[in-house]
C-alpha cells in the first residue's frame, strides 16, 4: 500500500491536538515502513516519543486503503483505556476487550463483523482464552492488516513485566503470514532483551532505537533505612515541590500506610493499587491536578501518560533498571525540568528476594501439583487443589499457567479441572527457570550499585544499562533535593505507626470440604462467627511491629509497654457491645506467651480473665500452612472449650499473631457454641505471606 505522509501529518496534528505538530525523528520513517509492508518493525524509543502515534497513523492509513482492523496487544487495563481515547481522539475506531467489560463483549463483536472497527485491542491472556478464540479470533484472522505487540519487552524472558501469556505470540507469530505487518513496541530494551525479541518475533525484525536520554529528568538517590525517615521525608517535600507526581511503593501495605500518613499531615494525595477500585477516576484526578499525587504499586505504570509530572518519588528501589527507567520515565515528558528521586530503605532486598524466589514454582511445588493430579483420574480444581496440597493458591496458580504453555503441556484443562496429559515436563522448563532467577539476581545487583552512585551520574547509568548512547545524556537541570529529615517529622511518622491500628475481618467460610471433626462445613452462621478484630501492629514493621517480633523471639515475654499500648487501642477502639471478660488463644509450644499477656492486659483493662480455650492437639505452625484451605484443616479437631471458665458476656479474645485468621475463627465458634456472647478478636501484629 502507499504511504500518503500529509494524511499521516494531518492525523498526527488531530491527535496531537495542535495544528502546527510535526513528526518527531523516526516517527514518519516508522508509519511508512508498516504502511509498505517493508517488514516487521521492533521500535525502541523512550517514554513520551509517541509510539502509539505510529500504529494508530499506520492502522488509520490501512483502514483507509482497504486493510482489515489492527489487533494491537497491550499489556494492562489503564493503558488499554488511555490507548482507546488516544486512537479516537485521531479519529480510530478502537474497541478493547478485557476482564472488566464482559457485558460489552456482544456490541464489540458485533461491530467487528460489521467491519466497523480500526483497532481491536486485547490482552495477552484474551490470547488464552478460547470463548475469545472461537467468537473472535478465528473470524478475524484472515484480515488482520496489522499486528502490534505494545510494550514487547513482556515477551523477553528477561523482561521485567515478564508475564506466561506472552509466550502464546511466539506461537501466534510463527504460524502467521510471512509477510503480515508487525510491530512491536517498547521504551526498555537491553542487548539482552533485543535479542530475545528477535528469535521471537523473527530474524528479519528491522529495529528503529532512539535516544534513551531524558535531560529533563534531575536523578537523586537517598539512602534512609526506615519506612519513618522516608515517611518524614516525603511528607517534608511534597510542601515544597511543586506540581503533581507519583510516589511509588514496592508493596500494596505501603502504598496504602504511606497514603494515610501523607493524608494526616494535610496532602491531598490517593492510592492506587491493583485492587483500587475506579482506577480511570484516580487516573483522571492526577492528570487534571486535583491531586498533589498518587502513592501507587506498578499497577500505575506502563501507558500511563500525563506529560507535566513533576516528580516521580521512589519509596524503595526497585529490583532492576529495567523497572526504574519505565516508572521514573513518567516525569518531565512535556517540561523542562522534572525530579526523578530514590529513596532506599532496609527492606527492599527482602521485598526483592521474595519476589525474585516467588517467580516461578519449585521442583518439590510442581512435583506436589503433578502427583495430586496423577492420583485424581478426573482431575481437580484449584480450590480442591488447595485442599490436597500445602502450596498457596498463588503460587498454584503462578505453576499451572507456566506448566499449561509449555509445548506440549504436561496439563490440561477441561471446565474447572486441570488433569495431567501424556507429555511429560522437559528438563528446558528448569533450565529456563534457573536462567531467569540468576538473570533477576544480576539485575538486582545492577539497581544496588545505581544507589551508591553520586549525583549527576544517574542517567548515564541508566542509558549504559539500558545499551544505549551514553554521549547523549545531558547534566541534570535541576539542584538535589535535601536529604536531611527533620527529626521531628521522623518522631511524628513513628507514632503514627504506632497509632495505625489494622481491622481483623471475619471469616465468613468454612474452607472447601469443611473441618470435619467439628462438623461444621459451608456458610459460617452469625451467631458463631467472630466480629471485626483489631490488631495493634503489621508484623515486623516501624511502628508496634518490632517490638512485638523482639519480645516474641528474643525475650519470649510480652512487655509491659504493649499491654499499655494494648489497653490504649481499646479504649479508642470502645467496641460495642463492650467485653466483659478476657479469653486467650492457647498454644502448646508456648504455653503461657500469650495468656500471661492477656491475663496482664485484662488486669489493666479491669476486666475478669478465663482462660477457657485449650489446645489439645499438637499441630504445625500456621505459618508453614500455604494456603487456606490448609492453615484451616490444620486446626481441625485441635481446639477445645473448658465450659466451666466460659462466661456469658461478649469476650475479648487475645492472640499475638494472626495470620490465617483461622485461629480466631475456630475460637469464636467454640466460645458461642458455649455459651460466650459476641467475640472480639485483639491481636498484637497481623502478617501474612504476601507481605
Amino acid at each position: 500500500m502507499k504511504y500518503d505522509h500529509e494524511r499521516a501529518v494531518a492525523l498526527l496534528r488531530v491527535g496531537a491536538a495542535r495544528p502546527n505538530a510535526d513528526f518527531r525523528e523516526g516517527q514518519s520513517e516508522a508509519i511508512r515502513h508498516l504502511v509498505e509492508g517493508q517488514g516487521r518493525l521492533l521500535v525502541i524509543q523512550k517514554t513520551g516519543w509517541g509510539k502509539s502515534f505510529v500504529y494508530f497513523i499506520a492502522a488509520k492509513l490501512l483502514r483507509e486503503q482497504g486493510g482489515g482492523p489492527t489487533l494491537l496487544i497491550s499489556p494492562l487495563l489503564s493503558l488499554m483505556r488511555n490507548q482507546v481515547a488516544a486512537a479516537q481522539a485521531m479519529g480510530v475506531s478502537a474497541v478493547a476487550i478485557h476482564s472488566d467489560n464482559v457485558d460489552e463483549w456482544e456490541d464489540i463483536i458485533a461491530q467487528l463483523r460489521r467491519d466497523e472497527v480500526d483497532v481491536l485491542i486485547i490482552s495477552p491472556e484474551r490470547l488464552a482464552n478460547a470463548r475469545f478464540n472461537e467468537e473472535v479470533l478465528s473470524e478475524l484472522a484472515g484480515r488482520i492488516s496489522l499486528l502490534v505487540v505494545d510494550e514487547a519487552h513482556c515477551i523477553s524472558d528477561w523482561g521485567h513485566d515478564f508475564r506466561p501469556q506472552y509466550r502464546l505470540l511466539e506461537r501466534i507469530v510463527k504460524s502467521l503470514p510471512k509477510n503480515l505487518r508487525l510491530l512491536a513496541t517498547t521504551a526498555t530494551a537491553n542487548n539482552r532483551v533485543m535479542g530475545d525479541l528477535i528469535n521471537i518475533l523473527g530474524p528479519d525484525l528491522a529495529t528503529l532505537k532512539g535516544d534513551l536520554s531524558r535531560p529533563s529528568l534531575s536523578l537523586q538517590t537517598i539512602k534512609l533505612p526506615t519506612q519513618a525517615e522516608r515517611m518524614a521525608w516525603i511528607g517534608e517535600q511534597l510542601s515544597q515541590i511543586a506540581g503533581s507526581g507519583i510516589i511509588y511503593t514496592l508493596t500494596v501495605r505501603d502504598a496504602l500506610q504511606l497514603t494515610a500518613w501523607l493524608k494526616s499531615l494535610g496532602h491531598n494525595v490517593a492510592c492506587y493499587t491493583g485492587a483500587t477500585e475506579d482506577r480511570p477516576a484516580l487516573e483522571d484526578a492526577l492528570l487534571n491536578n486535583q491531586v498533589k499525587a498518587l502513592v501507587a504499586t506498578t499497577a500505575l505504570g506502563m501507558g500511563y501518560d500525563k506529560p507535566d509530572l513533576a516528580f516521580v518519588f521512589h519509596f524503595q528501589m526497585p529490583a532492576s533498571v529495567v523497572a526504574y527507567y519505565q516508572q521514573v520515565g513518567r516525569a518531565g515528558r512535556a517540561l523542562d525540568s522534572a525530579y526523578g528521586v530514590l529513596l532506599s530503605g532496609t527492606e527492599e532486598l527482602e521485598i526483592a528476594e521474595w519476589f525474585i524466589g516467588s517467580a516461578f514454582p519449585t521442583k518439590d511445588e510442581v512435583e506436589l501439583l503433578l502427583n495430586a493430579l496423577a492420583d485424581a483420574p478426573h482431575g481437580l480444581s484449584v480450590p480442591e487443589l488447595l485442599g490436597v496440597v500445602n502450596i498457596s493458591q498463588a503460587r498454584i496458580n503462578k505453576a499451572l499457567d507456566l506448566l499449561k504453555l509449555e509445548s506440549p503441556a504436561p496439563i490440561a484443562k477441561a471446565g474447572s479441572k486441570w488433569t495431567l496429559t501424556a507429555a511429560t515436563l522437559g528438563d528446558s522448563f528448569w533450565d529456563r527457570t534457573e536462567r531467569l532467577t540468576a538473570l533477576r539476581r544480576d539485575e538486582l545487583k545492577e539497581m544496588r550499585r545505581y544507589v551508591e552512585l553520586p549525583y549527576g551520574a544517574h542517567m548515564d547509568y541508566l542509558i549504559a544499562a539500558l545499551d544505549g548512547n551514553v554521549s547523549m545524556a545531558k547534566p541534570a537541570l535541576l539542584p538535589q533535593l535535601t536529604t536531611f529529615v527533620d527529626p521531628a517529622s521522623i518522631h511524628a511518622a513513628i507514632a503514627f505507626l504506632k497509632r495505625s491500628n489494622l481491622p481483623i475481618q471475619p471469616r465468613m467460610k468454612w474452607p472447601t470440604g469443611g473441618l470435619p471433626s467439628f462438623g461444621v462445613k459451608g456458610n459460617i452462621p452469625e451467631v458463631h462467627r467472630a466480629n471485626v478484630g483489631i490488631s495493634l501492629s503489621m508484623w515486623g514493621d516501624a511502628g508496634w511491629g518490632k517490638l512485638v517480633k523482639a519480645d516474641r523471639y528474643n525475650a519470649q515475654y510480652f512487655s509491659e509497654e504493649l499491654v499499655e499500648a494494648c489497653a490504649v487501642m481499646f479504649e479508642k477502639w470502645s467496641p460495642q457491645p463492650a467485653p466483659t471478660w478476657v479469653t486467650a488463644t492457647p498454644s502448646l509450644r508456648h504455653p503461657n506467651l500469650v495468656p500471661s499477656f492477656a491475663e496482664r492486659l485484662a488486669l489493666r483493662l479491669g476486666l475478669p480473665y478465663r482462660q477457657a480455650l485449650l489446645k489439645i492437639l499438637h499441630t504445625k505452625e500456621q505459618k508453614i500452612m500455604a494456603n487456606s484451605s490448609q492453615q484451616a484443616l490444620n486446626l481441625d479437631g485441635a481446639l477445645a472449650v473448658n465450659p466451666d471458665m466460659v462466661l456469658a458476656g461478649p469476650v475479648l479474645l487475645v492472640d499475638d499473631i494472626v495470620n490465617s485468621r483461622w485461629t480466631v475463627t475456630v475460637a469464636a465458634m467454640l466460645l458461642r457454641k458455649h455459651g460466650s456472647g459476641e467475640v472480639w478478636p485483639l491481636a498484637l501484629a497481623q502478617s501474612s505471606a504476601e507481605e
